[in-house]
């Protein structure tokens, strides 16, 4: 046995004992949200594989009107995790115990100042959005979009700065009914090389995304969507969040909290990591070359 052999075996034990005393310090997290849906497991997953601390799960739905803040208290926590708004919009009335959000797309508009609340939002920087997408299609220069300032103007606004320091010309246009949208639509598809489509649920509807979609392959208007599954629909392109490393940011966001760091520096951050989908059939039909080093980060949809 080589002396390196030894030291690694200890290096093994002296981690396993920290962790396990981690653990053992009693160290609880409630996790509350609203429902079981796929993404929000997957959000539990991800944060399960960076912390040890005990977590005890609380799902409203099932829980028959019962009163969530004190079950939440009669456990003890250290910190709350909510997941998703409506766990959130729960959870704010605490105000003696560190709360974690996540999978919340605008946060700003639930709490204000509360200085035991941090987290991570479904949030992906406009600037990184853009650039993702110039690299899938370098030729783009002129990109439309619709929103509601009370829903998405905070996107919007971000938006604009971005695209001015990338010499992009955003045109960008208040609606707030969704039946506002097709003639919208109609008025800049002469000025537009590319639709952004933005999480704002004002404007989205099955009806103006099926007159979007056909605007579309009519006009060859490539749409950029923020959910792979618009993009199974017909969209060209989405620009999602992970919510297995949304799970993980707030996991490590968790651990940094229970290891005694200042509450002062604990930083509310956007989704880190962002997923591509392409549908290459759309591509073909409006006539698009995707570029190669686009194609091999995205999940591609037939």
């Amino acid at each position: 046995m080589t002396k390196r052999f030894y030291i690694n075996i200890i290096f093994i034990f002296i981690f396993t004992f920290l962790c396990h005393g981690l653990a053992e310090a009693g160290h609880r997290i409630v996790a509350v949200q609203s429902v079981r849906i796929k993404p929000y497991e997957k959000t539990i997953e991800g944060f399960k594989s960076v912390t040890v601390s005990e977590i005890k799960r609380i799902v409203i739905s099932e829980l028959n009107d019962a009163n969530i803040i004190k079950t939440i208290n009669s456990f003890k926590p250290d910190i709350v995790l909510a997941i998703g708004m409506g766990a959130l919009q729960v959870v704010k009335e605490i105000k003696d115990i560190p709360i974690i959000y996540t999978m919340v797309l605008n946060p700003t508009s639930i709490i204000s100042g509360e200085k035991n609340i941090f987290g991570v939002s479904m949030s992906i920087p406009p600037e990184k959005q853009l650039n993702l997408l110039l690299n899938a299609m370098p030729h783009v220069k002129n990109i439309g979009l619709l929103y509601d300032p009370d829903r998405t103007g905070y996107i919007v606004k971000d938006a604009m700065i971005a695209a001015g320091k990338m010499n992009i010309n955003l045109i960008a246009k208040e609606v707030q009914n969704s039946r506002d949208v097709p003639s919208e639509l109609l008025g800049m598809r002469k000025n537009i090389d590319v639709f952004w489509m933005l999480p704002d649920l004002t404007l989205i509807t099955p009806a103006t995304i099926e007159f979007l979609l056909l605007f579309s392959l009519e006009n060859k208007i490539p749409v950029l969507a923020f959910s792979d599954k618009y993009v199974e629909l017909g969209a060209l392109m989405s620009i999602s969040i992970d919510p297995f490393d949304i799970g993980r940011q707030a996991g490590e966001m968790a651990n940094a909290i229970v290891s005694g760091r200042d509450l002062e520096n604990i930083k509310k951050v956007d989704a880190r990591k962002s997923l591509i989908s392409i549908n290459t059939n759309v591509a073909r039909k409006l006539e698009i070359d995707i570029s190669n080093n686009i194609i091999e980060k995205a999940s591609i949809i037939k």
